[in-house]
């Protein structure tokens, strides 16, 4: 650490390239969700939302497979959380406390995203691929179930995440200014 002519504490060496790397990953990894969030919402589900019931669940259904099994894809969904939380951690210990704040609410933000996803994208996923071919249920069809909460519940995961991505590029400002030399 040094201390700057006008009482400002800089930190610099190893512990600082960490806390680069790690805000930068996170912004990165957050960036990456949210894009990929924001496109369900423009292009994926108002596309298939053009075409007939069938096709509309045989692509979700083959989409949601790919995620599930894309270990990449699980990678990042994971690590954004996980390097969002450590810079915070990282940044409160190096005294860097606003950073360390606008890294903690992009984790919070993030954790948000994971329990919208968990309580309302997966269970309904599930459901879609548990239902034979495009049977109408009860006077609706499973699309109109599935797509109206669907649809409502990634466009919060695409603001919360976005959101989060705000943050971050907050705290690589602030961490920018408490480590310029």
């Amino acid at each position: 650490m040094q201390t700057d002519t006008t009482g400002t504490t800089r930190t610099t060496g190893t512990g600082s390239r960490i806390a680069t790397v790690l805000l930068m990953v996170s912004t990165v990894l957050m960036g990456l969700m949210a894009g990929l969030f924001f496109a369900f919402d423009v292009s994926v589900m108002p596309g298939l939302a053009q075409g007939d019931e069938q096709t509309y669940v045989t692509a979700m259904r083959n989409i949601n497979a790919v995620i599930d099994g894309n270990a990449l894809f699980g990678a990042v969904f994971v690590a954004a959380l996980l390097a969002a939380a450590a810079s915070a951690v990282v940044e409160f210990r190096k005294g860097r406390r606003g950073t360390a704040v606008w890294a903690g609410a992009a984790a919070a933000l993030y954790l948000v995203v994971l329990v919208v996803t968990f309580t309302v994208n997966i269970p309904l996923n599930n459901e879609l691929a548990g239902v034979g071919g495009a049977a109408k249920p009860a006077g609706s069809s499973i699309v109109d179930r599935f797509e109206g909460t669907w649809v409502t519940a990634n466009i919060v995961r695409t603001l919360l995440c976005t959101a989060a991505l705000t943050a971050l590029a907050r705290a690589l400002v602030l961490y920018g200014r408490a480590t310029a030399r």
